[in-house]
C-alpha cells in the first residue's frame, strides 16, 4: 500500500482551535507577569513541553508558529524529532550518562546537565553524531539562539536547589565546575542555569537564588547567562525573579493522553 500524507490525520487528531486558545492564554499570562515585574514585553521565552503527547500535537503547534519544544525522555523525544524535523526539541529531563550519545543526536538544547562527566559525554556524543552525519537537531531560537552555532549545542546546568542530586541537578558548590566543563567543550556552549523548585520549597526563594547564581557565574565567565525556571503553577514568581525561559506543558497541550 503506498504511503499517504499524514497531515490530514494529524489535523483530525488534534483540536487545533483548543490548542491555539490554550497557547494564547499562557502567552497572556506571561505578558501579565512581565508587566507586573516591570520587565520588557516579550522578554520571556515560552517553551511548550510536549512530553507524553503525540507527534501530531507537536506538529500542530508548529503550525501555530512555535519553533521550540521541551521533552523529558530520550526515546520519546528522539522519535518526535524524526517525525517533526521543523521543531527544535530541548531536553529538559534528567539524563543518564549512558543516554548521552542518543540525546546528542536530536537535542537542539539541553537544560539538565548536572555533572562534569555528563558534559563530557554529551560533547563526545555530538562530535560522534556530526562525524556520522546523523545529528538531525534544528537550532534553537529565543534566548538560547545566540549560543547556538554549527555543531554547537547550548546547554544549561541544572541546579539542585535542596542539594538532593538523586533527582537531578548539581549542587551550588559543584555548578561552576560543570559550567566550566561546558565552556571547555568543543561542541557545547555554557548558556545558563535551570532549576525546578522542590515540592516543599518556596518557589520565589529558589528562583531568586538561581537568578543570583546565574548572574554571578555570568560575571565570572564574562557574559550574560540564561535562567530557565518556572512552570505552569509558578511562572509568575519565576518571571518576577528574572527567568528568561518558562516551561509549560499541560496548560498548553491539555491533559496527558491515557495509555
Amino acid at each position: 500500500m503506498p504511503e499517504t500524507n499524514r497531515e490530514p490525520e494529524d489535523r483530525e487528531a488534534v483540536d487545533e482551535a483548543a490548542l491555539s486558545a490554550r497557547l494564547e492564554s499562557v502567552r497572556a499570562e506571561i505578558a501579565d507577569a512581565e508587566r507586573a515585574a516591570g520587565r520588557e514585553p516579550g522578554g520571556v521565552d515560552l517553551l511548550p513541553v510536549s512530553k507524553f503527547h503525540p507527534a501530531a500535537a507537536a506538529r500542530a503547534i508548529t503550525r501555530l508558529g512555535v519553533t521550540d519544544l521541551g521533552e523529558n525522555r530520550d526515546q520519546e523525544a528522539r522519535d518526535k524529532a524524526a517525525e517533526v524535523p521543523e521543531a527544535a526539541f530541548h531536553m529538559i529531563g534528567q539524563i543518564q550518562t549512558k543516554k548521552a550519545n542518543s540525546v546528542a543526536r536530536w537535542a537542539a538544547a539541553v537544560h539538565s546537565v548536572d555533572s562534569v562527566r555528563l558534559a563530557e559525554k554529551l560533547d563526545h556524543g555530538v562530535a560522534l553524531a556530526l562525524e556520522r552525519g546523523d545529528r538531525s537537531a534544528t537550532a534553537p531560537g529565543g534566548a538560547l539562539g545566540p549560543f547556538a552555532a554549527d555543531g554547537v549545542v547550548p546547554c544549561l546546568v541544572q541546579l539542585s536547589a535542596d542539594g538532593d542530586t538523586s533527582r537531578g541537578g548539581a549542587t551550588e558548590e559543584d555548578l561552576p565546575a560543570v559550567l566550566d566543563a561546558l565552556e571547555a567543550a568543543e561542541h557545547l556552549a555554557a548558556a545558563g542555569v535551570m532549576c525546578v523548585p522542590p515540592l516543599d520549597s518556596d518557589p520565589k526563594e529558589v528562583f531568586d537564588r538561581a537568578r543570583a547564581i546565574a548572574d554571578r557565574e555570568g560575571e565570572r565567565l564574562g557574559r550574560n547567562l540564561v535562567l530557565s525556571a518556572g512552570m505552569t503553577a509558578d511562572l509568575t514568581e519565576a518571571i518576577a525573579a528574572g527567568s528568561d525561559i518558562v516551561r509549560v506543558g499541560t496548560a498548553i497541550f491539555g491533559p496527558r493522553p491515557v495509555a
